[in-house]
């Protein structure tokens, strides 16, 4: 009698053992995500306290800008990262050095519920998870005749009043493109045609701005009138200076997008998918989009015209962009670099 018993308290004792362990197991998960830092208190709120609630894991950030981490990345072959933001531009990178790995669709159901371009936009690896333009911004009680096409940055009018993003920027290869179209030329089989059009449009540059803030600096001041801009610096143009317009351009805004990646180091591919899928839920993109965080991808999403109007938002909108083929661009991009560099004297 005594025996059982003792046998049957070995086995307690080691049932409980098994699931102590187990559970210290599930605890010690560590999801590590590389994104760029900001917009921390909402990113906590609307994702890593629900996330860790259904994960039962730790979440721990690498941040810094697009090149630098993916730098990082590539230094460590891939390693010490499980889930990477990255802009598209940058994510193409990342794929042409082997640094993610492919993504398993079948893991992450809410792609279903995405708009077609974000769901693989750079081939079988990580999807978009906001979607946003470049377009032209300008001051409507100040421009007259509006701004309704890419070629209107070349206008007379124009002289010393518009602003370009450098070309180091997420934007400024964009101008090389529409200087490019402006021609009558492919940018990218013929350069010199594209780059004689940025020198002719020069005149009517004060300055190339490199973040967000100083074009919203330079708009505030009135040293610019007109910009090549993204999407997310409008409601700060527009704090800045009301009658900031975003131009409804004939020939059509571009599309920026960003994405999530697995780098091919991941030690919880499991769990980076599950977070991926999460990001992409009906619930996050609507509460990202109506804290004005990010524009959303969802097409489950419902926003107000007030919530919706700073937004790269609605199917109509979204079908008329352009997308940029990344891979042919980062090819150019160091002669482009270069020739700009001659123009502006930088």
């Amino acid at each position: 009698m005594k025996a059982r018993r003792f046998a049957q308290i070995l086995s307690l004792a080691f049932l409980a053992a098994v699931g102590s362990t187990a559970a210290a197991h599930a605890q010690s998960k560590t999801l590590t995500i590389s994104w760029w830092g900001y917009n921390g208190e909402k990113m906590n709120a609307n994702i890593i306290t629900p996330f860790k609630k259904i994960c039962g894991c730790e979440i721990v950030f690498e941040t810094g800008n697009n090149a630098d981490r993916l730098n990082k990345l590539k230094l460590r072959d891939g390693k010490g990262v499980d889930v990477i933001y990255l802009t598209d531009s940058f994510s193409q990178l990342g794929i042409e050095q082997g640094l993610f790995q492919e993504i398993d669709p079948s893991k992450i159901p809410n792609l279903a519920d995405i708009y077609e371009l974000g769901k693989a936009p750079q081939g079988k690896y990580g999807p978009a998870y906001t979607i946003g333009r470049v377009g032209i911004v300008y001051d409507a009680a100040k421009v007259n005749p509006p701004i309704t096409a890419w070629g209107d940055l070349w206008r007379e009018d124009l002289k010393s009043s518009v602003s370009l993003p450098g070309i180091t920027t997420t934007a400024g290869p964009l101008v090389v493109l529409e200087a490019g179209k402006h021609g009558g030329a492919d940018a990218y089989e013929d350069t010199g045609k594209a780059f004689s059009e940025v020198e002719a449009l020069k005149p009517n540059v004060v300055k190339n701005y490199n973040t967000g803030s100083e074009l919203v600096n330079l708009i505030s001041t009135g040293e610019v009138r007109v910009a090549l801009a993204q999407d997310f610096t409008l409601a700060s143009m527009q704090a800045a200076v009301p009658t900031m317009t975003w131009a409804k351009l004939t020939d059509g805004d571009i599309a920026t997008l960003n994405t999530v990646n697995i780098p091919k180091g991941s030690e919880n591919v499991e769990l980076a998918h599950q977070f991926i899928n999460f990001i992409l839920s009906k619930e996050v993109q609507q509460a990202e989009a109506e804290q004005g965080v990010d524009a959303p991808i969802s097409t489950k999403v419902s926003l107000t015209p007030d919530q919706a109007k700073i937004w790269t938002y609605g199917p109509d909108m979204v079908a008329g962009l352009t997308r940029i083929d990344y891979a042919k661009m980062n090819a150019a991009k160091a002669d482009w670099i270069d020739r700009w560099n001659e123009v502006f004297g930088q």
